[in-house]
């Protein structure tokens, strides 16, 4: 089983940047799709991003689409999520997360995703 831990994780500032990473270990080479979620205090887990590692495609949530990049580095075994032009909004804890059919065709409930990391906070700095 693929174990999945988040770093990069920080103060949230309006228009600011954050660059968040997701490293990958376990018994394969290949870790198929990989989602990124944020959940705010008292909401619920949403998913902002997925990429596919086969062909690199990738999916954005509405909220953060033009703001949020979301790549990897198959050698490294990361995924990385670069945001920018931060807003309060964003302010939540990060997770990534091992999609189960290991391709995403699209944003997806939590449910369908296997390995999760431990999330890292990104609080909201005034």
């Amino acid at each position: 089983q693929v174990q999945l831990v988040e770093s990069g994780g920080g103060l949230v500032q309006s228009g600011g940047s954050l660059r968040l990473s997701c490293v990958a270990s376990g018994p394969t080479s290949d870790y198929g799709a990989i989602g990124w979620f944020r959940q705010a205090p008292g909401q619920e887990r949403e998913e902002v991003a997925c990429i596919n590692s086969s062909d690199g495609s990738t999916f954005y949530a509405d909220s953060v689409k033009g703001r949020f990049t979301i790549s990897r580095d198959n050698a490294k075994k990361t995924v990385y999520l670069q945001m920018n032009r931060l807003k309060p909004e964003d302010t939540a804890v990060y997770y990534c997360a091992q999609y189960k059919d290991l391709y995403c065709e699209g944003l997806s409930p939590s449910e369908d995703f296997g390995s999760w990391g431990q999330g890292t906070q990104a609080p909201y700095s005034s």
